[in-house]
Parts: structure tokens; C-alpha cells; sequence
């Protein structure tokens, strides 16, 4: 999510890199999309983000979740910020939970007040938009799984949004160091779709805002044999909130992957090839939606990975 990034070997997810498609996507016609959106994940519990030493010289770490506060049970930011305040004791019992053990931790008041800053209950970052079914209103996105970088894991999550989000400004991609976008989330815009799910295939869920009239027209999907090594085009926004398509070279396909390079001038001039935060962006062939951008190298920025539309619509066995 936001500056935060997961490495596979050489490749390097591009988004602040949960199993289980339970309602699937069997259209046969989807509508690409390359919109930058905000990711929002409401936590299942409040964890810390970084790690803490205690006057008593015990140590608090990150990833370590609040699971009580004075015998009273916590799950939101709000819930211990509110004991804090109504609090007339000095000294507070902390039940925390640190991988599969818990324990309590005594902590004075003044003591427990910087820390709070320390505490999470959502995760955010940006992506990118790779489809709505037309039929069923449900959507997809990322084309990877969400890791969050202080637990090393998928983030377990009670709800979650998606939002349009502005390009405002672009950090190129350089080799060995992997561009991102500065950008804006447009809460005021309103929920785009809920996210019901976050697995190896991206984030999916229902999208809840109008099908504009202004959206591309569905586009048939192309099965992984029928992908071929040449010329295609990327879907995806550098500037505002303008999806534009630049061109890219598939250089290798498989069933589960494929290669390409940026060959579009003005994509590489601006962002130095592929960026955290393209991650999603839809790319097409002869008319036809092949799959979803996730990955670059991490060493050559122009060059990156996707996978293919029909391998991302795929369903993980319970």
C-alpha cells in the first residue's frame, strides 16, 4: 500500500502488496477500466505499526494487537481513544496479542498517550480499476493479493471500499528503485464498490455507483492460446483521473502469465516504465481484453508482468 511494496525473486509487487471468490465472474464480455482507485480496508482489530519500549524496559512490537484495554474488549481506533479519555485510573492493563500468545502489559497513562499515534485499524494505498461485469455489477482489481507490510500478511478485514482516485504527481521508476504515484482519494465522489474479497487474483467485490455512459464498451475476453508475442496497449492514468492507452510489447505467454515491455515514448519519459500503483491496469489485444498488469522488474522499470483475465476470474477451493 502506500510506500509499501512486496518482493517475488526479481519482480516487485506495485501496490501496498484473503482467499475465496465465492460469487465468480462467468461473463464472457467485461468492461476494461485503468481507473486509479483508493483501496480502504476497515481491520478486524487495532494493531501497533511500529515497535516500543516501555519505561519498565518491555518491549511492545509492531504487529502486536490490542485485544483489550482495562478488561474491556477493543476492535477500532475509536474504542482506544475513548478508554484513554474516560480512563481515571493512572495505570492501564493492555491485553495484547503477539503471534498465537497473549499477555498484559501494565502501562501508565501519560505513558500510553504518545503511543497512540502507533495504533492502526485500517490499511489504505492505491491501484488500479481492471474490470466491471456489465451484467452482474461486480468488479476486480490489482490482479495480486494485499500484503500489509507491518504483519507480513494479508490484512484481516471486517469491510472495505474502493474509490476514484486524482493522479496529482508521478515519481519515475528507475532502475532499482520502483516509481510510485502521488495521489488524492475523492471520498467526496462516494463509494465506488464494498470489497468482499482479497485473494492471490486481486480484490473484488460489488460495485455500488452508477455504470456511466461515459465507460468503454465491454470487451470479449481473450483465453491464454490465443494471446500472442507482439504489440498491445495498457490501460491506465498517469495524470487526473484520464484513462489513456500506451503501447507494450507482450513478449512471453503462458497460462498462468505473461511478459511485456513498454514501447509507448511518452509512458516511458513519464514514469520510467511501470509504477507501483499501476498494478491492475487492463491490457488489450486486437480488441480483446487479454489480462491485468501486476508486476515489474524491479532492475529494468520498462519491463513487467500480468495475468491473464482468465486466470485472475479463477476461484481459490475453500
Amino acid at each position: 500500500m502506500k510506500n509499501q511494496m512486496r518482493y517475488v525473486m526479481q519482480f516487485v509487487a506495485l501496490l501496498f502488496a484473503i482467499l475465496l471468490l465465492p460469487f465468480g465472474v462467468s461473463a464472457k464480455s467485461l468492461i476494461p477500466m485503468g481507473h486509479s482507485i483508493g483501496v480502504e480496508l476497515q481491520l478486524q482489530n487495532v494493531y501497533l505499526t511500529n515497535d516500543v519500549l516501555l519505561k519498565n524496559g518491555t518491549w511492545l512490537k509492531a504487529g502486536d494487537t490490542i485485544q483489550a484495554i482495562n478488561s474491556q474488549q477493543i476492535n477500532t481506533l475509536e474504542e482506544v481513544k475513548s478508554l484513554f479519555v474516560s480512563s481515571s485510573g493512572k495505570l492501564m492493563d493492555v491485553k495484547l496479542k503477539r503471534q498465537q500468545k497473549t499477555q498484559h502489559i501494565k502501562i501508565m497513562k501519560e505513558e500510553l498517550e504518545p503511543m497512540l499515534s502507533f495504533f492502526r485499524d485500517q490499511t489504505d494505498g492505491i491501484g488500479t480499476l481492471t474490470f466491471i461485469d456489465p451484467d452482474t455489477k461486480e468488479y476486480g482489481a490489482l490482479g495480486h493479493q494485499i500484503i500489509d507490510s507491518v504483519v507480513s500478511a494479508p490484512p484481516k478485514f471486517s469491510s472495505g471500499s474502493i474509490f476514484y482516485a486524482s493522479i496529482e504527481q508521478i515519481k519515475k521508476s528507475v532502475p532499482g528503485e520502483p516509481g510510485y504515484k502521488i495521489s488524492s482519494i475523492e471520498h467526496n465522489a462516494g463509494q465506488l464498490g464494498s470489497i468482499a474479497e482479497n485473494n492471490v487474483y486481486g480484490i473484488f467485490g460489488k460495485w455500488s455507483n452508477t455504470l456511466e455512459q461515459g465507460l468503454p464498451k465491454p470487451m470479449e475476453i481473450m483465453q491464454p492460446s490465443e494471446i500472442k508475442v507482439g504489440k498491445a496497449q495498457l490501460l491506465t492514468t498517469i495524470e487526473g483521473k484520464k484513462v489513456e492507452a500506451f503501447d507494450v510489447k507482450i513478449t512471453k505467454v503462458d497460462d498462468k502469465t505473461l511478459q511485456f515491455e513498454v514501447t509507448d515514448a511518452q509512458l516511458k519519459q513519464k514514469t520510467g516504465g511501470i509504477l507501483q500503483g499501476m498494478s491492475g491496469s487492463p491490457i488489450i489485444q486486437n480488441g480483446r481484453f487479454v489480462g491485468a498488469v501486476t508486476h515489474m522488474y524491479i532492475e529494468s522499470p520498462e519491463k513487467g508482468a500480468a495475468i491473464p483475465l482468465t486466470e485472475m476470474l479463477k476461484k481459490q477451493p475453500s
